[in-house]
């Protein structure tokens, strides 16, 4: 069983949510997840206290506080939701890099000077996903 699997199995275990989890450690809900999936690294202190709230040894969180590879890596995804995203870049991605040149110049959006949020939208007509991004714009230098 790898970190991933024994940290889901662990927060499945205790019955908390990546919200709660994120409420102790003080960050999104979002972000304790890529922390779970080894897309974000955590400091001591933080491992320290996710390893209390899942009754873990802190040894065995310890991988957490390394950088780690990030991305799904070079093939395309299989899993329905995560593939929609990559079928959302796909269609808008061209789109969205044209509207943010023309709005702020050449550049690009921050993935490291960035915040996400997910919200549940009710609807009579089936309940919507809302996706809040927000990355610092970095312009291209010129030398």
């Amino acid at each position: 069983m790898d970190l991933t699997d024994k940290l889901l199995a662990a927060k499945k275990a205790k019955g908390f949510s990546f919200g709660q989890l994120g409420e102790l450690l003080g960050y999104d809900e979002v972000w304790v997840a890529a922390l779970f999936y080894r897309q974000a690294s955590a400091s001591v202190e933080e491992v320290g206290k996710l390893a209390d709230a899942l009754d873990l040894p802190a040894a065995a969180l310890e991988k957490l506080t390394e950088s780690s590879l990030k991305g799904l890596g070079p093939v395309v995804p299989t899993d329905p939701l995560v593939y929609r995203f990559y079928e959302i870049m796909q269609v808008y991605g061209m789109p969205l890099k044209a509207v943010i040149h023309e709005k702020f110049g050449d550049g690009i959006m921050s993935a490291i000077d960035f915040t996400m949020s997910v919200e549940k939208e009710e609807n009579p007509n089936g309940d919507r996903v809302n996706i809040l991004m927000s990355g610092k714009f970095l312009p291209y230098k010129k030398w």
